[in-house]
């Protein structure tokens, strides 16, 4: 009886979860607003050609795709980012601009524990901005809405895409070659890494720098070993640049906030500069990633310089509950019953108890015993004699 059931990878939200979800979406909200960030929604359907016609193009299997009325290929929006990259470039002429958001990516690939196929996100993008400044006010905000959102002990993780890219530029590798050794960096598969690099012919400083990336992490005493294992100029200018938005996030108050690590493996075209992600001990996953993307709007007409960072909602939640600090069940303030020709009564004093602030019930069933079946911190009947607190 599949029809009680629903597909691998989506889940329902009961009512305490979605009652903490809309308290974490509230604060972000009030976040987002008092940093000038202006709220977007995209479309929840696109083109497929949208995704798939462009430099940085998803894995058809990653997108949920159907037909339209008149044949053409639609998928539910399978990348926020992007989404939102396509509305800056093609209308939203002025810039500098901010844009937050609360939207749903679906990814077909994603099933069971903390990866969902519905992800829901919140999220902000800084369109035509540049600089180490900017890369900080962005880490900065990112640990700001952890704490936001309600989550204990967050720590920022930092690292640059043009040092790995630096690293690999002498080892004679492909776009997609070095792509597959950066996966495998994430996945921490030293062996396939090597394997792809012997294959390139990379040479063994190559081969000696890779091996060392993943040993390139914690506080900024990583600058110097990281400088330290190449001569290439723009690993070198990724570490300077490190350093620079280390200095400013120091001086905004934020050093106890972030860590370093040079063998971060995000995609190496999709990124073009600072990469991060927000962790906790509670979960094995990032609950926040980004970074700077100053090429993705190219895909769509416009060159716009890019950052920002995304929030995967139901992961809060699972930090929120691993934490304690899941909201308990909330019971409501008052309760009201009442005796039949006595309804229009009932309903002004649930209207003067909602007035007042109280969360209230109105019993649907007659008499004082229906009061018996609602949990509620106060419990009124409405009787022909007047109103007596049970």
């Amino acid at each position: 009886m599949t029809y009680r059931k629903l597909p691998t990878g989506v889940q329902d939200i009961l009512p305490r979860e979605c009652r903490a979800l809309q308290e974490v979406r509230g604060r972000l909200t009030r976040a987002f607003d008092a940093r000038g960030y202006e709220p977007v929604v995209s479309a929840a359907v696109e083109y497929y050609d949208t995704y798939s016609n462009i430099r940085n193009a998803l894995p058809q299997e990653r997108m949920f795709k159907f037909t339209d009325q008149d044949g053409k290929l639609l998928v539910l929006r399978p990348d926020a980012t992007l989404s939102i990259c396509r509305i800056a470039a093609t209308k939203l002429p002025a810039q500098p601009v901010r844009l937050s958001y609360f939207l749903d990516k679906w990814d077909a690939q994603n099933a069971g524990g903390v990866k969902s196929r519905e992800i829901i996100q919140a999220g902000v993008e800084r369109f035509g901005e540049e600089g180490a400044f900017s890369d900080a006010q962005t880490i900065a905000f990112a640990a700001d809405c952890m704490r936001e959102a309600g989550l204990e002990h967050g720590i920022v993780d930092i690292g640059h895409v043009g040092y790995m890219k630096g690293i690999l530029e002498g080892g004679g590798l492909t776009d997609a070659q070095a792509e597959e050794v950066r996966a495998c960096i994430n996945a921490k598969d030293a062996f396939n890494a090597e394997r792809v690099l012997r294959e390139a012919g990379a040479d063994g400083h190559t081969l000696a720098a890779v091996r060392a990336l993943p040993t390139l992490f914690g506080g900024a005493e990583v600058f110097d070993r990281a400088e330290a294992l190449t001569a290439n100029v723009r690993a070198r200018a990724a570490v300077a640049h490190l350093r620079e938005v280390y200095r400013i996030l120091t001086e905004m108050g934020y050093e106890q906030d972030i860590c370093f690590d040079l063998g971060a493996g995000k995609s190496l075209s999709y990124y073009s500069g600072i990469v991060f992600s927000g962790l906790v001990r509670e979960v094995g996953a990032p609950v926040l990633s980004g970074g700077r993307y100053d090429g993705l709007a190219d895909d769509f007409g416009r060159h716009i310089p890019a950052v920002g960072f995304a929030i995967g909602l139901k992961r809060v939640l699972v930090a929120l509950e691993r934490q304690g600090r899941l909201p308990e069940e909330e019971t409501a303030d008052a309760a009201v019953a009442c005796e039949a020709g006595c309804e229009g009564q009932a309903d002004a004093l649930c209207k003067r108890l909602i007035a007042e602030g109280k969360r209230t019930v109105l019993a649907a069933e007659y008499g004082e015993g229906a009061l018996a079946a609602l949990s509620a911190r106060e419990k009124y009947l409405v009787s022909a004699e007047g109103v007596r607190r049970i």
